[in-house]
């Protein structure tokens, strides 16, 4: 393996390796290297990795990986981050059109603050004592009257392996409502088998939930992750939830080579 450059980056938290690999010189299909690479001990330590690759029609392509090493469904606030790289990059200004894994996304850039469109909801299914919706990755979300004390990683993990709510493993979130317009949030991920500080699709995920069971009233609402606030707004036409948008800062933190 070359020597390369990396730059690390967090959303509220939610912490990446990100790497500008438009040259198409890293190995994607070594799982090893990638998770030793996100390893918190003996590696740069994150709780994923992301790729920023030249696209033939968007401004560029987003391909992102779990700690574990292995590509993985859609990272909400890896999104948000890696449309702060591209402008660090000069690749966009402050607006982006970019592919990933769930399909090509809207963002733009303001006042520090990256906004990130999810695709479209139109499914949310009550399994379990939760409800299981797919907002680019498969959540669990099970409501909470406190979430302070909560063993996340032990009721998490057993959650996220439930056969009956999950062949392929879910990530979970457990909300608790704080009112109207604000809820906090915090989720076991799975590829990180962790509590991570902030999860965007998960967010979404629990925001959508709270407002099909009627808990939330606004459209735009607040969740208070461990890792800093995040906010989701949507348009729901009593079929599906559309034009959702995840929105929060997105932080270098240092860059470095390997």
């Amino acid at each position: 393996m070359m020597n390369f450059e990396f730059f690390k980056y967090h959303g509220t938290g939610n912490d990446f390796i990100l790497i500008d690999n438009r040259l198409l010189f890293f190995d994607k299909n070594n799982a090893n290297f990638i998770s030793s690479i996100c390893d918190r001990n003996t590696g740069v330590g994150a709780d994923g990795l992301i790729l920023l690759e030249n696209h033939e029609n968007l401004d560029f392509k987003m391909i992102y990986f779990n700690s574990d090493g292995r590509e993985t469904s859609m990272c909400g606030n890896g999104g948000r981050c890696i449309v702060s790289f591209a402008k660090k990059l000069n690749v966009i200004k402050d607006k982006a059109k970019f592919m990933a894994i769930d399909g090509p996304h809207a963002s733009f850039i303001d006042k520090g603050l990256v906004s990130l469109q999810m695709n479209q909801v139109n499914l949310i299914n009550n399994i379990e004592g939760g409800y299981v919706l797919d907002t680019g990755s498969p959540h669990f979300v099970k409501f909470c009257n406190s979430i302070k004390e909560l063993d996340v990683v032990k009721k998490g993990r057993e959650i996220r392996n439930e056969k009956k709510i999950s062949n392929n493993g879910i990530n979970v979130n457990f909300v608790e409502v704080i009112n109207t317009n604000c809820i906090k949030v915090r989720t076991y991920e799975r590829g990180v088998e962790n509590e991570t500080q902030s999860c965007g699709t998960g967010v979404v995920a629990s925001v959508l939930s709270a407002f099909k069971k009627g808990f939330v009233n606004e459209n735009k609402i607040k969740i208070i992750t461990l890792g800093g606030n995040l906010h989701v707004s949507f348009d729901f036409n009593n079929l599906s939830f559309e034009n959702i948008w995840l929105e929060g800062p997105a932080v270098e933190v240092f860059k470095g080579k390997i």
